[in-house]
């Protein structure tokens, strides 16, 4: 069973075929950048299609991070997954990129809960925090990063993604420090495969994961008159 996994929701552009049979990534690449995911994406896929010896046929599934993160960004991967899975016949699933953040970390142990905090500017984060089994304790949210500290400040905890040193910083006095604290751009894109594989296409849907609105609005009063 091959997985082919993309992200373009944050600062890089990942891209991975996973063997779910060796658990074993057979190719892959990951380039950092703020921008330019809509020109790297395609070239990088036919790259490591070559790189993997494989064709869009040959895959069960393909796997895209649906946010939160960047609306281009979001909405690049999400439109490549929609179309290579209509290519290849198979179904596109959506993973949240906080749910990638956090799985690696509840893999090796699950007893202390994982909080992934992404930075979403202006002294605020897009935050979600997981306990045993991947268990929701806190559902996706934007909040100040005071707001997520006093959330997640329950006992031991450990901090992950590039909004972890942000709630770290407005951690509450007097109540005890995370366990760790992982400042991490973009997740890990083989984990976006395995949490692809374990998706359910029916409740999975690659759509994206707004938390909140657009910066960029319509400036109604700047709009012209038709006549």
């Amino acid at each position: 069973m091959y997985i082919l996994a993309l992200d373009t929701a944050l600062t890089a552009c990942s891209v991975a075929v996973l063997n779910l049979e060796t658990d074993s990534v057979v190719a892959g690449d990951s380039v950092f950048m703020e921008r330019g995911h809509a020109e790297a994406l395609v070239p990088m896929v036919e790259q490591v299609l070559r790189d993997a010896r494989l064709h869009f046929s040959d895959f069960d599934r393909i796997a895209v991070t649906v946010g939160p993160g960047s609306f281009t960004g979001l909405r690049v991967g999400i439109s490549a997954a929609r179309g290579f899975a209509l290519v290849a016949g198979k179904p596109a699933v959506g993973v949240t990129t906080l749910a990638a953040l956090a799985t690696p970390f509840l893999a090796f142990d699950d007893s202390l809960p994982v909080l992934a905090a992404i930075d979403a500017r202006h002294g605020h984060v897009f935050m979600q925090m997981f306990g045993t089994g991947g268990r929701t304790l806190i559902a996706p949210r934007i909040a100040s990063t005071k707001e997520a500290a006093r959330a997640a400040a329950m006992g031991g905890v450990r901090l992950v993604g590039s909004g972890a040193g942000l709630v770290a910083d407005a951690w509450p006095p007097g109540e005890q420090a995370p366990v760790s604290c992982e400042t991490l751009a973009a997740p890990d894109i083989a984990w976006i495969a395995r949490l692809g594989a374990a998706a359910d296409p029916a409740t999975a849907e690659p759509k994206p994961l707004y938390l909140r609105p657009p910066d960029a609005k319509p400036q109604d009063r700047a709009r012209i008159a038709r006549v």
